[in-house]
């Protein structure tokens, strides 16, 4: 279930959600606050929980806005250039990296600005018609990876572009250079960025084929060619490669991230007739879920049945504290 920053070459539609701001109730004094917040720790049936909640006021009590960046800046820019400054679009993405902030807007602006200065360094941009879609900070080599799309080819494949920092700085955004040129990066297809292993995973749907670079150079290590495969999900130190399914079990491989050496390759047992929820890979352990069945939670390393979890085992829970709670009071 660790896993990286995974950009989709299909562009999304963003959602609206409503948010609802309920009127703040008058607090007392805040040392009494804080000494019935540790009292209730102490005597609640889910004390971590209860607790964690109800300082969360006191943890962001010192923030303080320090400075603010404004990414729209058709005054400053020339509209030629960068059409989508044309209007204000709301930012949906930011990454700080050594003394320098990145904003990423909805409409695929990305702009930079100093922390030393705070003034607008330049923009991501390096052509009209780039839409960047989404970006990654490389710790390995100190430089920022931005995926974008172009209306040259309506915006179907994904393009990744490396700049390092200390160029951004100069404002030199033209300067980096492009990324994954071999592989087709188109829909279905996927770039997904893995900072815990430092690895890079492409997926090629024109070929069907998977392949894993390095973060620190972007060397190729391997590669998977597989059109059985249905999905990969990256743990650290490991994959986990799922197949399409069969009538009564689903065929799965477990890898090594570093080289791709099978490590395991197991059958895991379903209902037939039920779709699959999900199947997620959680370090060592393997989480399947099926429609109206019980969740089960795999141990992978040794391949040991650890435990099946339902949704009546939290009534049961429940309900044995309610009657517990009920017998201390008589």
């Amino acid at each position: 279930m660790m896993e990286g920053r995974r950009i989709i070459a299909n562009p999304r539609p963003c959602s609206g959600s409503r948010r609802v701001i309920a009127k703040k109730r008058s607090r007392p004094d805040g040392f009494v606050n804080s000494v019935k917040k540790l009292q209730r720790r102490e005597i609640s049936s889910r004390m971590d929980r209860a607790f964690s909640i109800s300082t969360a006021q006191e943890r962001f009590r010192n923030m303080r806005l320090v400075e603010q960046y404004d990414t729209h800046d058709p005054k400053g820019y020339c509209l030629v250039s960068l059409p989508n400054l044309l209007k204000r679009s709301k930012v949906i993405e930011i990454v700080a990296a050594r003394d320098i902030v990145f904003a990423l807007t909805l409409s695929g602006v990305c702009a930079s600005f100093s922390r030393e200065t705070n003034k607008k360094v330049c923009f991501l941009n390096v052509s009209p018609d780039e839409v960047i879609r989404s970006l990654f900070y490389n710790k390995n080599n100190d430089s920022l990876i931005t995926v974008s799309v172009y209306a040259s080819d309506n915006y179907s494949s994904l393009k990744c572009r490396s700049t390092r920092i200390e160029y951004i700085l100069r404002g030199q955004a033209d300067a980096g250079f492009p990324l994954f040129e071999s592989e087709s990066l188109k829909w279905p297809g996927f770039v997904e960025f893995d900072d815990v292993n430092g690895k890079v995973l492409t997926y090629s749907a024109q070929d069907s084929v998977y392949k894993v670079f390095d973060l620190k150079n972007y060397a190729l290590l391997y590669s998977i060619s597989d059109k059985n495969v249905q999905e990969i999900k990256i743990s650290p130190g490991i994959m986990l490669l799922i197949f399409k399914r069969a009538a009564s079990h689903v065929p799965l491989k477990i890898l090594s991230i570093e080289d791709g050496t099978l490590l395991k390759s197991f059958h895991h047992l379903l209902h037939r007739n039920k779709k699959v929820d999900f199947i997620e890979q959680f370090n060592e352990k393997l989480l399947v879920k099926q429609e109206n069945e019980n969740l089960q939670i795999l141990d992978v390393s040794g391949f040991v049945f650890v435990v099946q979890a339902a949704l009546y085992i939290c009534v049961f829970m429940f309900l044995i504290e309610f009657y517990v709670l009920k017998g201390s009071k008589c």
